[in-house]
């Protein structure tokens, strides 16, 4: 929400500013050169384009490993083309080649980060990218992922994957509340919200204590 909030004052403050262009040129026809003014408002122009994101389409979505639909061709497409990537740039950086596990295929979250680096990269080197967006990718988006990845999978390895140690998949904690959470804030935000029932207790005792112990019971 704060993004989107800056966003918004971001344009608005763009907007006032290409009114005061406009202003200018009509104010200073006789004392600045029509280049000047014209560069000054391509300035604007482009600040616009920079907070004005493009609108998605099927050909820019970004894929996501953790919603990909269940469709066998396109989950090998995806990895095919990120174990290249890894290959011929991600592991190509010391920091990064440190960081990824092993076992790094076994980690959804892990798979999920690399996905969108990798997208984020080609974005920023293909046809339409710019310095600017391949400095953001070194800068920003980068030691960003290397430093998540090393904290998903401390200390992991193939051997905490065999059946004996596998955890099992994550699950929603107190699913049941959902409703009633939700017929609350709707209707009553106002008054206290409903207090846990006593199997919700014993279920969030349970959750506490596998986090706890990395197992799955």
């Amino acid at each position: 929400m704060a993004d989107e909030h800056d966003s918004s004052a971001l344009s608005a403050a763009l907007a006032e500013l290409g009114r005061d262009v406009e202003a200018v040129r009509r104010a200073l026809d006789d004392r600045a050169s029509a280049d000047e003014v014209e560069r000054l408002a391509r300035v604007v122009a482009d600040l616009a384009d920079m907070v004005t994101p493009p609108a998605a389409t099927a050909e820019n979505a970004v894929a996501s490993w953790l919603r990909m639909p269940v469709e066998t061709d396109t989950a090998l497409a995806l990895l095919g083309e990120l174990v290249d990537w890894l290959g011929t740039v991600y592991l190509r950086y010391a920091d990064a080649a440190r960081s990824l596990p092993e076992c790094w295929l076994w980690h959804p979250d892990i798979v999920e980060e690399l996905l969108w680096l990798h997208q984020a990269w080609a974005e920023a080197y293909g046809e339409s990218g710019s310095v600017r967006a391949a400095g953001d990718w070194h800068d920003r988006h980068r030691p960003g992922v290397v430093r998540r990845i090393g904290e998903y999978a401390k200390a992991c390895s193939l051997e905490n994957h065999l059946p004996d140690r596998a955890a099992d998949t994550p699950a929603v904690p107190v699913v049941e509340a959902a409703e009633p959470i939700a017929l609350w804030w709707a209707d009553a935000r106002s008054d206290r919200a409903p207090a846990p029932t006593d199997e919700q207790m014993v279920e969030a005792a349970a959750v506490a204590r596998r986090a706890r112990t990395g197992g799955s019971r």
